[in-house]
């Protein structure tokens, strides 16, 4: 029997066992904590194909990937996207797809997605209050995101994870009640810490609510117990101690898993990056097209990982912003 390829492994021995592929830089939001206001689009020629996208994450898998997360921008405005949950289905190795999406689009094809094979939906939403919504992506759609919201679960996702970047000033104070919604509808909140990747650089430390103040002030309303955590998981979970569900938090800038990290990305144009934070990645789309095997694909992989430095350096002398938005990079 031939002996598996070698797992992608970086120098301080973490393997990568998940790949999240983004389909487009391009969204129907404008979210503050993303992309710029006013985003220059990827040209559609350097865009990878569906075909070209889920070879790139066959090869991955062929290297101890087993977890593909479809990402964008936004990965329903792109054309027919079931079609490539279903090519990254048929890929062997693949134990898991899923998707991040903010919700705008899913309640016309939450049913395509189920039926394509997609395993997991999260969602982005971070306000009740149209306002608020508003103010943080810069346009409406909060309805149509709670659409998309029931409509995955009519389709047979669920229970539904929920993104939501918490920003000080902004929608901090309504924390709790976004977790009371939780608990009502059965949907797991996530509680994002604001992070130095939006496209008009307006980050700064004092807009960045720290994942302890968001837990305490959930804690505050419903009383919850931290669970012990998972190995290479990005939040830290809490559940209540009424039984009715939990929330996580995610703190990439206070308590940052760079340690754990088991994650690598391919951005929409074909750039491999090992991390959200990397200054730049590695061309995957100029070999793709030129014709490389699949071997020598794998090997641009493994070199950018086995280069992979031991944390992202957020607040640190040593910080530089990524060289785009996390639109481009992919969420």
């Amino acid at each position: 029997m031939a002996s598996r390829p070698p797992a992608l492994l970086d120098g301080f021995g973490r393997a990568a066992r998940k790949l999240r592929v983004s389909v487009t830089d391009r969204c129907d939001l404008r979210c503050v904590y993303c992309m710029p206001e006013r985003p220059v689009w990827l040209p559609r020629a350097e865009l990878l194909s569906y075909e070209e996208l889920a070879r790139l994450a066959a090869v991955a898998a062929s290297r101890g990937v087993t977890q593909v997360r479809v990402t964008g921008g936004e990965p329903l405005i792109r054309r027919d996207v079931h079609r490539f949950v279903a090519l990254l289905k048929a890929v062997p190795g693949l134990a898991e797809v899923a998707m991040t999406t903010n919700g705008t689009r899913l309640a016309a094809q939450a049913a395509a997605l189920k039926a394509a094979g997609l395993d997991r939906v999260t969602v982005s939403l971070d306000s009740l209050d149209a306002g608020t919504y508003r103010a943080m992506a810069r346009v409406d759609g909060l309805s149509d995101t709670l659409a998309g919201l029931d409509a995955a679960e009519a389709a047979g996702f669920g229970p539904i994870k929920v993104n939501c970047v918490v920003m000080r000033g902004v929608n901090d104070s309504q924390v709790a009640d976004l977790a009371a919604w939780g608990r009502r509808t059965g949907r797991e909140l996530r509680f994002i810490e604001f992070m130095p990747l939006e496209g008009d650089a307006i980050w700064d430390r004092s807009l960045m609510v720290p994942a302890s103040e968001i837990a305490a002030a959930v804690i505050a309303r419903f009383a919850a117990v931290e669970r012990p955590g998972a190995a290479h998981s990005t939040s830290v979970s809490y559940d209540y101690a009424d039984g009715r569900g939990s929330f996580a938090v995610i703190a990439p800038v206070t308590r940052a898993f760079c340690a754990d990290c088991d994650r690598v990305r391919v951005t929409a144009d074909g750039t491999f990056r090992t991390c959200l934070f990397a200054e730049r990645g590695a061309d995957l789309r100029g070999p793709l097209r030129a014709g490389a095997g699949d071997a020598e694909l794998a090997l641009i992989m493994a070199d950018a990982v086995s280069r992979k430095g031991p944390g992202h350096l957020i607040g640190l002398p040593g910080f530089h912003r990524p060289d785009r938005a996390m639109n481009a990079i992919g969420g």
